[in-house]
């Protein structure tokens, strides 16, 4: 076997056990909170325990793996952040924000959505629970998913293939679905409310090279959709 092919199996598997650790660090605390209910399972300041493992565990296991395959973080679009992309993701994550909450959400079900009444199951009057819970939207979602599922997915996934057109359009089809898969959409509604900013943050992504504008559009719109379920459709 020859060293080039070596480099190459080495790559798939550093890339893809990435991958699949990933997917499980993401996944294990809302497992724990919610399988044992601790201090009351997935709700209060426990949102920003989910949080805080999340970006912390997830980013050293990017770091370990961009360092063995000779990166680094700018390799996959972790850069110093530019006004431009800024504003680009602050106007993304609006456009959205306002077609999903001044007519999608209000023509789909408004607060009988299961989304919706999943949102509110978690939300009290308490200054820390809201404050958790943007914590995982922003921190846990906007940030810690977009450097996974965008930067090193993306960056990651397209390396592995000697044809870059080939491995860009192949790299960004698996991350969308591999992203919206991961949210367990459960019906042509979720399916939608999932796939399209999917789209939207991935394009952002691709179009910029930096995470930036995807970051701040995630974010914004997570951050903002908590508020805005909070202010229309929370009674306690």
């Amino acid at each position: 076997m020859s060293q080039e092919s070596i480099s190459k199996t080495r790559r798939v598997l550093l890339f893809s056990s990435t991958i699949l650790f990933g997917f499980i660090l993401f996944i294990l605390p809302n497992l724990f909170f919610g399988i044992t209910k601790i201090n009351g399972g997935l709700s209060g300041i426990n949102l920003f325990f989910i949080a805080l493992f999340q970006i912390s565990t997830v980013s050293v296991l990017i770091g370990f793996s961009l360092k063995k395959r000779g990166w680094k973080w700018r390799n996959i679009g972790w850069k110093k952040p530019e006004i431009k992309h800024v504003l680009l993701g602050c106007f993304a994550g609006a456009i959205w924000l306002a077609i999903q909450f001044f007519w999608l959400i209000p023509s789909t079900g408004g607060a009988s959505r299961p989304d919706i009444i999943q949102m509110v199951s978690i939300m009290d009057t308490s200054i820390i629970t809201m404050f958790s819970y943007l914590s995982l939207g922003i921190i846990g979602g906007g940030i810690t998913e977009e450097i996974f599922n965008r930067g090193y997915f993306i960056r990651g996934m397209e390396d592995l293939f000697k044809n870059k057109k080939t491995g860009i359009v192949l790299a960004t089809i698996a991350s969308i679905l591999f992203f919206v898969l991961g949210h367990l959409p459960y019906d042509l509604v979720s399916t939608i409310d999932i796939l399209i900013p999917t789209i939207i943050y991935t394009a952002l992504f691709i179009a910029t090279g930096s995470l930036t504008p995807s970051i701040v559009a995630h974010s914004l719109y997570n951050g903002l959709a908590i508020i805005l379920v909070y202010v229309n459709y929370f009674q306690g």
